[in-house]
């Protein structure tokens, strides 16, 4: 199979465990470009996020931001989707303030928080953007108002109370409240909210229709909980060696970690045509 577009998660799979881009990744990701396979970032990253990344590999990519929720190629962007700001609301007050937790809030481009916490702080530092501190419950009004909303919440707590959060959120949703959103996480420390249908293998789906490129001649690389339907949505979904094994569960093929640059030997081997 002579695959036309690949799409890699970015931290814990195109990124190494200290979030440094590897030389051999990124010279296997120029000579998948320049054999003409168009390029995709797909991540839970606000744009900037995402830009920062794509600036370090040199090449024009196409970004799947917000977990889906938010769709750029180059600086256009083709796809922005929002949940009811009262959800957010009611999601800060039963799991963020109940639990002394800051809130990340992201909007399109912007990234909001009610008040700074560690996590937060190594965030910044990673992706170099100072998001504003708000009032939940003040701008959950003023986006009532303009009938707009978030683009996605994360909540960022050690693993068990994520868990916790996380499994009471999905019972939630099993009994019809907050139909208008999803969960996944991200990192076992991260908890992501965004709207429901979007995920990252919706967005797959929506470039994939507008370059006019088959599902079927496509490539996903992904390591968590949060890339199951882009891996699932792919002709090819590839797992990393440091993947969840829920992923890893469905993946066509499992390369090797991100420590070990497994994001350039699966492209070796693609490029060779031995996947």
């Amino acid at each position: 199979m002579k695959y036309e577009l690949i799409c890699i998660d970015i931290d814990g799979t195109l990124l190494n465990s200290e979030k440094e881009l590897l030389p051999e990744v990124r010279r296997a990701i120029r000579r998948a470009s320049e054999a003409g396979m168009e390029v995709v970032l797909g991540s839970a990253r606000m744009p900037a996020g995402v830009e920062s990344v794509e600036k370090e590999l040199e090449i024009g990519c196409m970004k799947i931001c917000d977990a889906g929720a938010y769709i750029l190629a180059g600086n256009k962007c083709i796809s922005s989707r929002h949940f009811p700001a009262d959800d957010m609301l009611e999601i800060y007050e039963e799991y963020a303030e109940k639990n002394r937790l800051n809130m990340w809030v992201f909007q399109d481009r912007d990234w909001y928080i009610t008040g700074m916490d560690p996590y937060i702080a190594r965030e910044i530092e990673i992706i170099g953007y100072n998001p504003k501190v708000i009032d939940v419950r003040m701008i959950s009004q003023e986006w009532k108002i303009c009938n707009s909303g978030p683009s996605k919440l994360l909540i960022a707590a050690e693993p068990e109370l994520i868990l916790q959060i996380q499994d009471d959120i999905r019972a939630k949703l099993s009994m019809g409240i907050w139909p208008q959103i999803d969960i996944a996480r991200s990192a076992d420390r991260f908890l992501e909210i965004f709207p429901r249908g979007v995920n990252k293998g919706s967005a797959l789906r929506k470039i994939c229709e507008i370059q006019g490129i088959s599902l079927q001649k496509t490539a996903a690389f992904g390591d968590h909980e949060m890339d199951i339907p882009l891996i699932a949505a792919a002709g090819l979904g590839i797992a990393m060696g440091n993947a969840v094994d829920s992923l890893k569960k469905i993946a066509d093929y499992v390369t090797l970690s991100n420590d070990e640059a497994g994001v350039a030997y699966a492209l070796e081997q693609i490029l060779e045509h031995k996947l």
